[in-house]
């Protein structure tokens, strides 16, 4: 063998040996950051509700996923409709990795219609994943006298919500687009919040709550049939669900169609798991590798199976997709959209 051929060979042996520990490396200084640390997953809702369900199991999982296997405390922080916590982990969080966060799936489509509330651009948020899609209902309860839609066309109805989110603007777009009568209220601080206000009869019904959650957490009001689905949220129907009507189906011509498409369209963002913008590379890698792999870990798997909770993952590259489609949706069904939702009584 010549010089020029060893030194050929040399070069590629050098080539293939960077090819290998360059992941092996960058890998390592992941887990070099992550060891010993702690990670806070904020959620944006109280204890209790689908949102800190989903969040602090998979919280209690994805830590031993990430390299270094720092541990994730999860921690509430409401306000706004999530838009507190949104806003904490958009301006004020260390953009290093050590920041996780569960918000409303509602947020992107308010920033799409121009929402003066959204003070961020939620394509810019790192996502991460997306346990569940999932369709969201509206209920009432069952002694409230309202069991379908036309018995909400018929009398006032209250309803229960959270905040400027999929829980008010639901029975908004039901009133501007479908003749009915909800009366929302608006200040809960957390889903579990308005759950109680159904059965103590303060409200007749909660405006938005996956349909997933309903099974995780009142499982005994399904069961008893204690709650009225009116129509369920989404782009098809959950199989378990087949005599509710699509709320996309329901409107009278094709530019209402289109615009209870795009509200129907959060759903597939589920309960959402996301970090700060401007993560490095390799750890945004790492959150969504160890969030992946966390949805394949038969040990969540069961845990979540005891406590019903249904597991149907988007990944962290296709959540960020969705996101940007949402907010980036035609114009017509935005403006639609927009002009119903600005009917909403924000003072309630």
């Amino acid at each position: 063998m010549n010089f020029r051929t060893q030194s050929g060979a040399a070069a590629m042996g050098l080539m293939g040996a960077l090819a290998l520990s360059g992941p092996t490396l960058a890998q390592q200084a992941v887990a070099d950051f992550y060891k010993s640390k702690t990670i806070e997953y904020f959620v944006g809702f109280t204890v209790g509700g689908g949102y800190d369900l989903y969040a602090r199991t998979i919280a209690r999982h994805i830590g031993k996923h990430i390299p270094g296997n720092p541990n994730v405390v999860p921690k509430n922080m409401i306000g706004a409709g999530s838009r507190v916590a949104a806003n904490y982990v958009y301006s004020i969080a260390a953009k290093d990795g050590l920041t996780l966060a569960t918000a409303d799936q509602s947020i992107p489509l308010e920033q799409s219609l121009g929402d003066v509330g959204i003070t961020f651009d939620s394509r810019k948020f790192t996502w991460i994943g997306n346990p569940v899609v999932d369709n969201n209902v509206l209920a009432t309860w069952y002694t409230s006298g309202i069991a379908t839609l036309d018995d909400a066309r018929k009398r006032e109805v209250a309803i229960g919500a959270t905040g400027f989110n999929t829980s008010a603007q639901y029975p908004q777009v039901a009133n501007s687009l479908l003749g009915a009568k909800f009366k929302i209220i608006m200040g809960y601080p957390g889903g579990a919040e308005v759950n109680l206000a159904m059965e103590n009869g303060e409200v007749a019904g909660r405006g938005s709550n996956s349909w997933a959650s309903y099974k995780a957490t009142k499982p005994e009001w399904i069961r008893d049939k204690k709650m009225h689905i009116l129509f369920q949220i989404g782009l098809k129907k959950a199989s378990d669900l087949p005599d509710v009507p699509l709320l996309m189906d329901l409107g009278a011509n094709e530019a209402d169609r289109a615009a209870l498409k795009l509200v129907s369209a959060p759903p597939s963002i589920g309960r959402p798991v996301f970090s700060t913008p401007d993560l490095p590379p390799e750890r945004t890698k790492a959150l969504r590798d160890a969030f992946d792999k966390t949805m394949k870990d038969p040990v969540f798997l069961e845990e979540a199976k005891k406590i019903n909770l249904d597991i149907d993952p988007v990944s962290g590259e296709e959540l960020q997709k969705i996101v940007a489609d949402i907010i980036d949706a035609p114009e017509p069904a935005k403006e639609r959209l927009r002009s119903v939702l600005a009917l909403i009584d924000r003072s309630r």
